[in-house]
């Protein structure tokens, strides 16, 4: 049944799959060769990793739909240790990347993906819409109004032709009208090939060229590990989106040994590391990409336009790629999430433009996950604190105090404001058993309350607890402190 099902997600709609993977291609070129000059490193070693990686993933991954290459967040993370050290160390820490993401799927690490909140997704997604567009913009500067008119043109294509027919993608018709409008008129606009040398060969199989000594290991390490945790991040991110863009589900722990194996493979090929990359994935599902084959696609046809057909591709106007990534980010953001910030709890907002400054602010989207899954889950403890609740009652010269909600670090002490250590009742009752006590801090703020009541001369007995919390306070604390 699995390999059926496997088979069934390379085999579906064949045709609208491969366009789709075109489209992805497309969508590839002028972001992976940009992030090779973040990373410090050739075009061509960012394009033959986006290539490697593409196949492989498509074979090796948990996420059908998925378009996966050179990203920018993990070029960020290599870029320091490729200018001090070159791109032999950019290698090795690209192999000890795809060991490391493939530990990591062993050991079920994608289940941290849990914490990560639905406003932190959002934040994520739009600073990437941010990102992407934000990327075009030095195209759209300094240049004639020729250029100004050809993304126009392309939009124009891009968004009006799916009206008269989608049996062809429409960033494709773009990509070919907007060509043979500057062949035909040639006029001073840039092309690809002013965006680097392009890959005029096949890539060939290599190793990093350094000793491995303890020096060279302790030198890369810490980066293999960032690149490992960040891909592991994005690719995660991105599949989630996928999961909810096609109500479909993927399977996390087969992405995440599926990218180390790809990754591994991009090292051997001489490439740099890479991950899921959400702009080109929705580029991908608009247009009907849903299965393994559009993302084999995106890699198989860049390798093709880089080698076969490289005269041509080196002709297309960088206003086409500019236009089709214009429609990416359009796209891509949250517009939903504008309307939402007015009618959503403040705080959950307040964690989604917060994920959204850091990331723009950062480049990385990394950090603005980190903190807004930290943000989350301040926010959250503070309003779970805010729910505790006690209720004194004195009968028969016993003080009982009814303690309700979540014992935690950050409400043990609103907790213990509570108790008026200075009664004149001989005898105190701490009713437990609509509270529920959570760690360390919550049992020492119990057992505190108990000794003050005991150093004023009063008679202290704890009731209501159920087996869990019995275990937490017998095993965590004194035994002799409560009288149950």
């Amino acid at each position: 049944m699995a390999m059926n099902h496997y088979i069934q997600q390379w085999t579906q709609r064949p045709v609208k799959e491969l366009l789709a993977g075109m489209v992805g291609t497309f969508a590839l070129i002028p972001e992976v060769i940009a992030f090779s000059y973040v990373a410090g490193v050739a075009p061509s070693v960012s394009l033959f990793a986006s290539f490697v990686i593409s196949v492989s993933i498509a074979i090796f991954g948990g996420r059908p739909g998925m378009i996966s290459g050179g990203a920018g967040s993990v070029a960020l993370v290599l870029a320091p240790l490729v200018h001090a050290h070159g791109v032999d160390y950019m290698l090795l820490a690209t192999l000890m990347a795809g060991g490391l993401q493939i530990l990591f799927g062993m050991l079920r690490l994608h289940s941290l993906m849990r914490f990560v909140s639905s406003e932190v997704r959002t934040g994520f997604v739009n600073a990437l819409a941010i990102l992407i567009f934000s990327a075009q913009v030095p195209q759209m500067l300094g240049v004639g109004w020729q250029t100004h008119m050809l993304i126009l043109i392309g939009l124009a294509v891009i968004y009006l032709l799916p009206r008269l027919s989608q049996a062809i993608p429409s960033p494709l018709i773009c990509i070919v009208i907007l060509t043979l409008i500057t062949v035909i008129h040639p006029m001073p606009v840039r092309t690809i090939a002013d965006l680097g040398p392009l890959p005029t060969g096949l890539p060939h199989f290599t190793l990093p060229h350094i000793p491995l000594t303890a020096e060279t290991l302790s030198i890369t390490f810490p980066y293999a590990l960032a690149v490992a945790a960040v891909g592991l991040l994005e690719s995660l991110m991105t599949a989630s989106v996928v999961d909810d863009l096609t109500d479909t589900h993927g399977k996390p722990q087969q992405e995440c040994t599926g990218l180390g194996i790809s990754n591994i493979f991009v090292g051997l090929f001489g490439g740099i590391a890479g991950c899921g990359m959400i702009g080109q994935t929705v580029g991908n599902l608009r247009y009907g990409g849903r299965g393994r084959l559009s993302t084999f696609t995106a890699g198989a046809f860049l390798l093709l336009l880089m080698v076969v057909l490289h005269p041509w591709v080196a002709r297309v106007p960088v206003a086409a790629l500019v236009a089709i990534m214009i429609m990416v980010s359009i796209s891509t953001f949250a517009w939903g999430s504008l309307r939402d910030i007015f009618h959503h709890p403040k705080l959950t907002s307040l964690v989604m433009i917060i994920t959204v400054i850091v990331v723009v602010l950062t480049h990385n989207l990394a950090a603005g996950v980190l903190v807004g899954v930290l943000l989350s889950g301040l926010f959250f403890a503070w309003h779970t604190a805010r729910l505790v609740h006690v209720h004194a009652m004195e009968e028969h010269n016993i003080l009982t105090y009814q303690i309700q909600g979540q014992i935690f670090f950050a409400s043990a002490d609103l907790m213990a404001d509570f108790m008026d250590y200075g009664t004149s009742a001989p005898r105190v009752t701490l009713d437990l058993s609509h509270a529920r006590f959570w760690d360390i801090t919550a049992v020492q703020a119990l057992e505190k309350i108990v000794e003050k009541f005991r150093k004023h001369g009063k008679e202290v007995t704890v009731c209501g607890l159920n087996h869990a919390q019995h275990a937490i306070l017998t095993e965590q604390s004194n035994e002799d402190a409560f009288t149950l």
